[in-house]
């Protein structure tokens, strides 16, 4: 027998459990309630905050949001300004434009951390054969390596980078 999950309300959480469920430390949220990120939706006759379901997903997405580069004031005031939107729909639809947004960002980033990815593999294929190096040989031979596996080709970019400058020569 299925069970819908918006027909049966689960039993509300205490912070204990909300942050084991989270793998967030109380700490952490009574910090995210301070900021007005999270609130409990009662409290028991002992004063213990409880959370529903609803609270799991709004630390999620806070946790998403950090992902995005956002500081937990900058997700506050984020969160101020929807919640000030005149209506649903306009809350929505700036929402929706700020999604877009950061889709874009980061579908960009990919592409920036794909070509990184090949920078790596390629700066360790090409330290893969300074294994063979022997080891007296001066650093500042590393930037042109006469190994054969070396010979014509220049080190990568995330190689060459680290290559120590030659010492100045006297002017005279």
């Amino acid at each position: 027998m299925s069970t819908d999950l918006h027909s049966v309300a689960a039993a509300p959480m205490k912070i204990g459990e909300l942050a084991e469920r989270t793998g967030k430390t109380i700490r952490t949220l009574h910090f995210y309630e301070e900021l007005e990120l999270l609130v409990p939706v009662s409290r028991t006759k002992g004063g213990f905050r409880l959370y529903d379901e609803q609270a799991l997903v709004r630390i999620e997405w806070i946790g998403r949001l950090q992902d995005l580069g956002f500081s937990l004031p900058d997700i506050r005031t984020f969160l101020s300004d929807l919640h000030a939107q005149p209506s649903g729909p306009a809350m929505m639809s700036e929402l929706r434009e700020f999604y877009a947004q950061k889709l874009e960002a980061t579908r960009q980033q990919v592409v920036r951390l794909r070509a990184l990815e090949l920078q790596l593999q390629n700066s360790l294929m090409y330290l893969a054969t300074c294994r063979a190096c022997a080891p007296a040989t001066e650093k500042s031979r590393c930037h042109s390596c006469e190994d054969d596996e070396h010979v014509g080709q220049q080190p990568p970019m995330m190689v060459a980078a680290v290559a120590p400058h030659p010492a100045p020569s006297e002017q005279v």
